[in-house]
């Protein structure tokens, strides 16, 4: 089990490998930022770094943007060279496609 959670990347050209230690990671948090500064993407690696550390997450998804957390990606996907050159600039080494286990509930009962 790891004891940090990869975050993303900084520096010039976003190069600098950046982790989130498990041990800091016991309260609350908010990300909060502009439409298309990569949101649903640092909580969807979040919940899934948390989830292959056997932490539970709970996600209030009111658009859906994080249903697909539950369904595994795959390398013939058009956007699979862009994941894999964007993944080599952050420092995200261990990249694969994977799912991860989801429950959705509807509020509404539809």
């Amino acid at each position: 089990m790891t004891s940090e959670l990869f975050f993303g990347g900084s520096g010039d050209d976003c190069a600098v490998k950046e982790g989130l230690g498990l041990k800091y990671a016991n309260r609350h948090g908010l990300i909060a930022s502009a439409t298309g500064t990569g949101k649903t993407v640092t909580l969807q690696i979040l919940a899934e770094g948390f989830s292959n550390a056997g932490v539970p997450v709970f996600l209030s998804d009111v658009k859906g943007s994080l249903s697909g957390l539950a369904k595994s990606g795959s390398a013939d996907h058009k956007l699979h060279d862009a994941f894999m050159k964007r993944a080599g600039i952050i420092g995200f080494d261990d990249y694969t496609y994977d799912k991860f286990p989801v429950t959705l509930w509807d509020l509404f009962g539809e």
